[in-house]
């Protein structure tokens, strides 16, 4: 008798987990962010299908964040990733994002923060996140868009996934 297949709960939830990042996303695309809705994307720049300019890659080899608020074109969801064209300096930017490669996803406005599994060894902590929401600043944005550091305490559960 051949052995069973193990069960895979902890891969089986991560891409449950990606779902709803895809759901979030295909929400967005359809009929825009509500509110102060706005998302933070963690990424790695060196996964396989991620597609980002030269000079973005170089200045962020390892891990890259963009943020989804007001000024962002194009957003286009599939079922392998999302594509959207941000704003880095003045200068439109078009980004492929495979949602593999994505470890972290939140939406502050709702207290919502998932933490995924990385290829790599080290976890960036979700404290790092959400302290430093403006790792790659996408687009001008006024003084009042800026999480004060007592908006960013206040983010709700971390839901952890460490396989």
């Amino acid at each position: 008798m051949k052995d069973p297949e193990p069960l895979s709960y902890e891969k089986w939830v991560e891409e449950a987990l990606r779902e709803v990042i895809k759901r979030a996303l295909e929400h967005t695309a359809a009929v825009g962010l509500p509110g102060d809705h706005h998302f933070f994307i963690t990424f790695m720049p060196d996964s396989s299908g991620v597609d980002i300019p030269a000079h973005l890659r170089a200045e962020h080899p390892n891990e890259m964040t963009i943020v989804l608020q007001h000024q962002f074109n194009d957003l286009i969801v599939t079922d392998e990733g999302f594509s959207v064209t941000l704003s880095f300096g003045g200068k439109h930017s078009h980004l492929s994002i495979p949602y593999s490669a994505i470890i972290a996803f939140a939406d502050p406005a709702v207290n919502f923060v998932l933490q995924l599994k990385m290829a790599a060894d080290d976890l960036m902590p979700v404290e790092t996140l959400l302290a430093q929401p403006a790792l790659v600043e996408a687009g001008e944005k006024d003084d009042g868009d800026q999480e004060t550091p007592d908006e960013v305490d206040k983010m709700g559960e971390v839901i952890t996934l460490d396989v």
